[in-house]
């Protein structure tokens, strides 16, 4: 459907084909079947009345139909008019949706983490995605929340790790990853080349309860920690360890992506492995996040493998 003349142009008169109409004449009958009144139809449009009213004209006669009732008063659709509309209606619609559709093409997908983002992964991620979408700029923002600020949509998709129970998000398995102990440089642990959790449950814990993945519940009821000190952020937690304050527990992707000089990080050789994720919000979402999930699957180990330590 040709849509390079301007929204009911007065340049047209006399009987055309069916197949000379335009989406202009349809939005030209909408505005006057939801208006009721040609003049607030033209005011609605920017356009005088005699334009509107000859476009009227031109698609009654390509349709061979009467539209619009002008024997009354005030302005009425006929049986034709009120049928037309819907599918009018409908029309414009779907060509505003295609149109939407190209352009959300062009806005930046955005890739929310709370912490360590994919990981090794990271780098091979944006990299193939800038080469493979050039047109489509992924964006990565870290955002201290359970899901990364996809519930309250500051992101179009989300990497989390653990159980993700938020309702409304969909979400699509890429991996999982070992946990390591987190520990002050200077602290006997340090130098181990493997830990387990009981040798952690003498010291205080540091808690994320904000994005992180680690609870109490992680140790059996009989070993688990007594002391534990609640964090907001990454940040803190490094901090709060380095310091010697407490020690922790997160994933194999950490290390890579947040070394710190007073922090080391040692194999737990017994606690679960951790799933990683892609999450979206159920319903309407970024076209790209399809095209997202199958590069991240690409990138990383699937099957569940263990990541790269």
């Amino acid at each position: 459907m040709p849509t390079a003349l301007p929204l009911c142009s007065a340049d047209m008169s006399g009987p055309y084909a069916l197949h000379s109409l335009e989406l202009r004449h349809l939005r030209c009958f909408l505005a006057i079947a939801e208006e009721g009144n040609v003049t607030r139809a033209a005011a609605r449009l920017r356009l005088t009345q005699p334009a509107v009213s000859r476009t009227l004209a031109t698609l009654e006669d390509a349709l061979g139909v009467r539209l619009v009732d002008r024997s009354t008063h005030h302005l009425a659709l006929t049986a034709g008019g009120r049928a037309f509309q819907e599918s009018a209606a409908a029309a414009v619609a779907a060509f505003e949706d295609a149109l939407d559709s190209v352009r959300a093409l062009r806005r930046p997908l955005r890739l929310g983490h709370a912490w360590s983002a994919a990981g090794p992964y990271t780098t091979p991620l944006l990299r193939r995605w800038r080469e493979r979408y050039p047109d489509v700029p992924l964006e990565l923002l870290r955002i201290d929340d359970r899901t990364a600020g996809l519930t309250r949509g500051a992101v179009d998709v989300a990497l989390l790790r653990g159980p993700v129970d938020a309702p409304g998000l969909v979400t699509e398995l890429l991996h999982t990853e070992s946990r390591v102990a987190a520990v002050p440089s200077d602290s006997p642990l340090a130098p181990r080349g493997a830990l387990t959790l009981a040798d952690l449950s003498g010291h205080t814990i540091a808690v994320n309860t904000v994005s992180g993945t680690t609870a109490l519940d992680l140790w059996p009821p009989a070993a688990r920690p007594t002391a534990t000190i609640t964090v907001a952020n990454t940040d803190d937690w490094l901090a709060a360890i380095a310091a010697d304050r407490a020690v922790g527990v997160t994933t194999t992707a950490t290390p890579g992506m947040h070394p710190h000089p007073g922090v080391v990080y040692v194999p737990l050789t017994d606690a679960p492995d951790l799933p990683v994720v892609l999450a979206w919000r159920d319903g309407p979402r970024h076209p790209a996040v399809r095209d997202l999930v199958e590069l991240a699957h690409e990138v990383m180990p699937s099957d569940g493998a263990r990541s790269a330590e």
